[in-house]
């Protein structure tokens, strides 16, 4: 598959999906959304591949919700108006992204070479594993730039985090290190970033050499009593006694 803003690479059972826009820090422009819907899409019903790795071509992992013309030097209200004068699809086509990453048969595991900022971060959260280098920093600035964080990316950070660290997140703005985001149990492992690559590649080849079909149900399950919250529905999920006539 032949993308312009991201690359589909597979290695025996692992596909690594790479964001490949380096020179805007991997934003998430809408070119580069429709290019991770087309891979997503293709991966949905590829039966070659057990586990996809997400992550991002050096240095950093993304940049969040793409803002030509933002600079450092701008004063709060300028970003804001900046970013709040962009034409974009954005949030419709993150959401397709998202959902279609979060519900792909095979593990997936984003492997956070950098920065993970806003749509970045939230990628993250709708893959099932996240391993992080010492250096990764992360961090949502959409409140602060004049605009509330989508709902799946919110729902997300709630089921994972609890809601009082949800809030804390989402509405101070504050810059995590690797080893804060751990601590809130949003990331699984951080590692120095000269070893993420391999890290990560030996995690997905573990999970990828298990009995592809029971570790795709029990994901499916994991998924669905989560956003469900509901314990009874083991009650429908485990069959039921079987009884004589």
């Amino acid at each position: 598959m032949t993308l312009a803003h991201v690359t589909l690479e597979r290695q025996g059972w692992v596909a690594t999906l790479t964001l490949n826009r380096p020179d805007r820090r991997n934003s998430l422009s809408d070119p580069l959304l429709e290019d991770l819907i087309s891979a997503l899409e293709a991966l949905r019903d590829d039966a070659s591949s057990r586990v996809v790795v997400v992550t991002g071509a050096d240095p950093v992992f993304s940049a969040g919700a793409d803002a030509p013309g933002m600079k450092a030097s701008m004063t709060p209200e300028e970003r804001r108006r900046v970013f709040g004068a962009r034409t974009t699809q954005f949030r419709r086509l993150f959401e397709r992204v998202t959902t279609l990453l979060e519900n792909l048969e095979q593990v997936t595991l984003a492997a956070v070479n950098g920065h993970a900022v806003g749509g970045g971060w939230g990628l993250c959260l709708a893959c099932d594993f996240r391993i992080v280098s010492e250096e990764a920093q992360f961090w949502i600035p959409e409140v602060d730039l004049g605009v509330p964080l989508g709902v799946a990316s919110t729902a997300r950070f709630v089921r994972l985090a609890g809601e009082a660290l949800a809030k804390e997140i989402i509405l101070g703005g504050r810059r995590y290190s690797a080893a804060e985001a751990k601590a809130m149990g949003l990331v699984h492992q951080v590692v120095p970033g000269a070893e993420l690559a391999k890290t990560a590649r030996e995690y997905a080849e573990r999970l990828a050499a298990k009995p592809f079909r029971p570790l795709a149900q029990v994901k499916a399950n994991i998924n669905a009593i989560a956003r469900a919250g509901n314990p009874e529905v083991l009650a429908v999920t485990e069959g039921f006694l079987r009884r004589d006539a």
